[in-house]
């Protein structure tokens, strides 16, 4: 079962290893697995997701998804956007980008750290978004209930998470700006590229998470009128075109999981830049993730166990942040690479070890409810 699942993942890996043993030696493989564990941890909660949606709908529509849907989320998300965002970036056609990463590293490498502010400053505020959304909203579990829950009290408050991200980025901006003017005024547009990016990071997200927004409230309308359709027909004994409806329903979810996917595989590009420049190192570390996702999301649907390990989504999310922070403080200061990659990793492995230990503690109570009957049986008895 967990080899049928995990086949062609394990297989990419292994062949997404080796390449990047062969192309950027034992360094270039340390990045490739930060970058493999990084995009599998943040991409954990997407696979949730998937799965969840994915197991309402048909054999057909899931193939569909499995394949056009991972065919998009890998070449077009993983491989195509990180070459598209450093050529607008830089303001270098991408065919010129590809030849330059592959043939002149140097003079690409130069490229990617003098554009770094703007993609710095774009992601950093496209993960922050995520992290506040997250962390504003009430949950029924909670993870570190003592920061979890006051939070969800103040997200209460119409647009905290968009007031707070703005002058986060504005402190940044006017931290680039004194630091340009202490230095003689070097670099003085740099400020207000890194303004100008953020806002549009932050605009990203919005149209991002209204369009996911609007698929799903499409989806919850349809299923509900087919649900109405559904019930008038058994009253009037009227036939109801089921394969169209449950195609329009099944379409609609499609096109919602991809918005979804685009979205969360957004921040594992966004957030690679925070550990390498190498775009053929990130395409190979996305890559190997993202196979991870569809096989992750296979594995759950199969299993119908999403509930297993609650606090996973906490950690994912909590990593988000981590990447936020550090991508806006790179903007002005280097952070290590093995730290950058170090910090998700850590949060993820606490969130797993914290679900497992709730488990254990759930399982031992639920022992000793059943103990307790089976005494009250015997007494009675």
């Amino acid at each position: 079962m967990l080899l049928k699942t995990f086949g062609w993942s394990f297989a990419v890996t292994a062949i997404g290893l080796v390449a990047a043993v062969l192309y950027g030696g034992w360094t270039g493989f340390g990045v490739v697995a930060i970058l493999s564990i990084l995009e599998i941890s943040l991409s954990f909660d997407n696979a949730v997701v998937n799965a969840g949606i994915l197991k309402k709908m048909s054999a057909f529509w899931q193939k569909i998804f499995l394949t056009v849907g991972v065919l998009i989320a890998v070449f077009g998300m993983r491989l195509v956007f990180p070459v598209v965002i450093v050529a607008i970036s830089a303001k270098i056609g991408p065919i010129e980008a590809v030849r330059l990463a592959l043939n002149e590293k140097d003079h690409y490498q130069q490229l990617v750290t003098d554009a770094h502010p703007s993609i710095a400053a774009f992601g950093g505020m496209f993960l922050l978004m995520i992290f506040l959304d997250f962390i504003f909203e009430d949950r029924d579990i909670k993870w570190l209930n003592w920061l979890e829950r006051p939070l969800a009290k103040l997200g209460k408050v119409d647009m905290l998470s968009v007031c707070i991200a703005l002058v986060v980025l504005l402190i940044s901006s006017m931290t680039v700006a004194t630091h340009a003017h202490q230095h003689g005024g070097a670099h003085v547009d740099k400020a207000q590229t890194v303004l100008i990016s953020g806002i549009a990071g932050l605009i990203t997200y919005l149209v991002v998470g209204g369009l996911s927004g609007y698929f799903e409230n499409k989806l919850e309308e349809d299923e509900e009128r087919e649900h109405e359709e559904e019930e008038e027909a058994k009253r009037t004994g009227k036939k109801v075109p089921a394969v169209v409806m449950a195609g329009k329903a099944a379409f609609f979810m499609f096109l919602y999981l991809e918005v979804l996917d685009a979205s969360f595989s957004f921040d594992g590009v966004i957030g690679a830049f925070a550990i390498t420049n190498d775009i053929v190192l990130m395409a190979l570390g996305l890559g190997i993730g993202a196979m991870y996702v569809r096989s992750l999301t296979v594995y759950l649907v199969r299993q119908g166990t999403l509930d297993d390990y609650v606090y996973l989504e906490h950690g994912a999310h909590y990593a988000i942040g981590a990447l936020s922070v550090i991508l806006l403080v790179t903007i002005q200061y280097e952070i290590h690479e093995v730290i950058t990659g170090s910090v998700g990793v850590i949060l993820i492995a606490w969130s797993f070890v914290s679900s497992v230990i709730r488990n254990k503690r759930m399982a031992a109570a639920e022992g000793q409810g059943s103990s307790g009957e089976k005494s009250e049986v015997s007494s009675g008895v």
